[in-house]
C-alpha cells in the first residue's frame, strides 16, 4: 500500500519516509536511505524524517552523517521525546543494529 501510495503522490515527503521507514524495518537498509534522502529533499526541515535517514545512515555504516542528520534534527524543533531519543543517539548511538527480519515478514514490493 505505501509503494502505491508513493507512486500516486510521489512528492509527499511523508508518504515518502513511510515507504524509506518500511525498507528500514524490513532490514532493507540501502534501499532506506535511498527513500529517506529523497524524502528529506522533499521536506527538509522535518525532524522525524531527517531522524529516520539519521539512523538509516547508520546502519549502513555512514555514521558521521548518521550523526549529522541526528545534530540537525536538534535545531528543527522535534517533539520533547523525539529531541530525548536523538540526545541519546549522539551520546552513546542507536545501540545494536536488529537481527534479520524474521522469514514471515514479506519484503516490500512482494506480495504474499
Amino acid at each position: 500500500m505505501i509503494e502505491k501510495a508513493a507512486v500516486a503522490r510521489p512528492d509527499s515527503g511523508a508518504i515518502i519516509d513511510s515507504l524509506g521507514w518500511a525498507y528500514f524495518k524490513l532490514g532493507d537498509y540501502q534501499n532506506a536511505v535511498a527513500q529517506l534522502e529523497r524524502a528529506v529533499s522533499l521536506e527538509a526541515a522535518d525532524p522525524d524524517i531527517n531522524d529516520h535517514l539519521g539512523d538509516a545512515y547508520y546502519r549502513v555504516g555512514r555514521v558521521v552523517e548518521a550523526r549529522y542528520q541526528w545534530q540537525r534534527v536538534l535545531t528543527l524543533g522535534p517533539a520533547p521525546t523525539l529531541r530525548q531519543q536523538v540526545e541519546m543517539k549522539l551520546k552513546s548511538g542507536p545501540g545494536a543494529p536488529p537481527s534479520s527480519p524474521p522469514a514471515h515478514v514479506a519484503q516490500v514490493g512482494q506480495s504474499g
